[in-house]
């Protein structure tokens, strides 16, 4: 059994909680005890780094704290936002303490994107052990969004071009990875309030392209990003005047689907681009 502390942020308890239960139960079977951070706060993703930068340090900062408390050396995130505020928390108060000095964190712990973990820290071998029902014919792409890649010297990605983690997972699940150039494009999650034009623009691009590389859905690990792209594409197929029904996935609910996790028809049932027929068709559910 793998300890480590978790932070599931806010949004895997409302409009990502299919990602939230999928995480849990995937690190179940592969033996991750996940220990959530007791009392955290909202990390302040997407408002509050936009109107007082050391607020949003302090936030993330005492999650950081907490987490350290508990003498655990990884603080696990799924939520790539929460991931990259916390990051840059990290970053600032190793380099310029002196702007932090009420802030007790040390840097004895090292916040990680859950994706990344599975595949580094736990590694790909422990996920093909788990595999009952391979991903076999289902073609995907792969999309990082930006939010884990960049800046790299604040997130530490090496790959940030082009990163594989989540080809090489979903490769080992048995599914058809295509490659295309856009999984680190952004679908203008910190827009969508105030510039939903753009968004739509920038997503009816991924949705595009993923179509012309020949893929049958789009994985994400991103609440933003899953909301953009599932939740738009009625809008965005109206406006561009397609007729788009591409599922959207969470990675983790296609490693339950391969694990054979019995909770996936609810994780499936909350998305609103139906994502069973395309499963059925592969004879996956």
């Amino acid at each position: 059994m793998v300890r480590v502390s978790y932070f599931p942020g806010c949004s895997l308890d409302g409009t990502a909680r299919e990602y939230g239960e999928s995480v849990r139960a995937i690190c179940k079977i592969l033996n991750i005890e996940l220990n959530e951070l007791e009392d955290w706060n909202c990390c302040g993703a997407s408002s509050a780094h936009s109107i007082n930068s050391k607020l949003a340090v302090a936030l993330a900062a005492r999650n950081l704290e907490i987490a350290e408390k508990a003498k655990l050396k990884d603080l696990v995130i799924p939520c790539a936002a929460c991931f990259h505020r916390t990051k840059v928390a990290e970053y600032e108060l190793l380099n310029h303490p002196e702007s932090y000095k009420d802030i007790s964190f040390q840097g004895n712990v090292k916040p990680k994107d859950l994706l990344n973990f599975i595949c580094e820290d736990i590694g790909l071998e422990a996920v093909k052990e788990k595999v009952k029902r391979p991903l076999k014919e289902l073609k995907a792409v792969c999309y990082y969004g930006c939010l884990t890649m960049r800046p790299p010297e604040i997130v530490g990605e090496k790959n940030y071009e082009n990163p594989q983690n989540m080809d090489n997972l979903l490769a080992i699940l048995g599914a058809e990875v295509i490659s295309w150039p856009y999984k680190t494009d952004c679908c203008g999650g910190s827009l969508v309030l105030t510039r939903p034009d753009i968004v739509r623009t920038l997503v009816n691009k991924l949705y595009e392209m993923a179509l012309l590389a020949g893929a049958e859905c789009i994985v994400v690990s991103c609440p933003l990003c899953h909301g953009n792209l599932d939740q738009r594409q009625t809008e965005i197929s109206q406006e561009f005047k397609k007729d788009y029904n591409i599922p959207i996935f969470y990675y983790t609910e296609l490693m339950g689907i391969a694990f054979g996790c019995n909770e996936v028809d609810k994780w499936l049932g909350r998305h609103l681009v139906d994502t069973k027929k395309l499963l059925k068709s592969k004879n996956l559910i």
